[in-house]
């Protein structure tokens, strides 16, 4: 299926690796021009090397901390205009309500909530302007399962998927359409120290980490590449009547 993607301009915020690298994958093989955001100017480098030499596309790279306002603007400023928007940057540690202290909270806050909300903010008026344009919001599971062990990343993830919604509501005015993503358990780096982690708590044994997948559906965690053709399906043309939807990708997850 031709989505209709060739030409468009995507910035992706965390595009050098996981799922953000995965998206920068399959909208490059759509014909899609990038422009990646990360911290690390090296990371962002390899990864545009790399993609540039599997497919003929534009790649622009952006070495830029999300969590600053300045550095926001920053991107909005040296992306220019953009068709497609991935808000994917940001990642909240885990731990229940006495173990996170506030500092660390706001920290990671402010990178992945309101560095979305904020990079939305400074991208939406040149959308509005062309009465064109899409945002996806990578968010999280943890927005609708709420565990308490995660509480500070729970809260952020309900808080981007009412933005979500709510910024929905009145952007088809606009042009404009928002729709969010909440992965399950993906198989990434972090994915995998993440349950190193807890294999090595429950096993003491971190090499079993692959155990902790056994009780998902389907026996495995879902892999970024499912995320990133979901991301370029609602990114298209072919999903143009899809707004205001947050849709879960974890298997069918209790």
């Amino acid at each position: 299926m031709d989505l209709e993607l060739k030409g468009k301009r995507a910035l992706i915020t965390g595009g050098n690796k996981g799922i953000g690298r995965a998206i920068a994958d399959v909208l490059a093989d759509e014909g899609c021009d990038l422009v990646l955001v990360a911290r690390e100017q090296a990371a962002l480098d390899k990864a545009a090397a790399e993609i540039r030499a599997r497919r003929q596309v534009n790649v622009t790279v952006i070495a830029a901390d999300l969590s600053s306002e300045e550095a926001v603007r920053k991107i909005a400023r040296e992306a220019g205009e953009v068709d497609i928007l991935v808000n994917n940057a940001g990642a909240i540690p885990t731990g229940n309500l006495m173990q996170v202290d506030n500092d660390t909270w706001r920290k990671a806050w402010d990178l992945k909530v309101f560095g979305f909300i904020s990079l939305s903010r400074e991208v939406y008026p040149q959308m509005a302007k062309r009465k064109s344009g899409v945002i996806v919001n990578i968010i999280g599971g943890a927005g609708e399962r709420h565990p308490s062990a995660y509480i500070a990343g729970a809260a952020g993830n309900a808080a981007l998927i009412g933005f979500t919604r709510s910024l929905a509501r009145s952007a088809h005015a606009d042009g404009i359409r928002v729709v969010g993503i909440n992965p399950g358990a993906i198989a990434t780096d972090r994915q995998e120290m993440m349950m190193r982690q807890r294999a090595e708590k429950q096993f003491g044994d971190a090499g079993r980490w692959r155990d902790m997948y056994k009780n998902l559906p389907f026996g495995r965690a879902g892999t970024p590449e499912e995320i990133a053709n979901t991301v370029a399906f609602f990114a298209s043309p072919r999903s143009s009547y899809t707004s205001g939807t947050v849709i879960s990708i974890d298997g069918g997850r209790e």
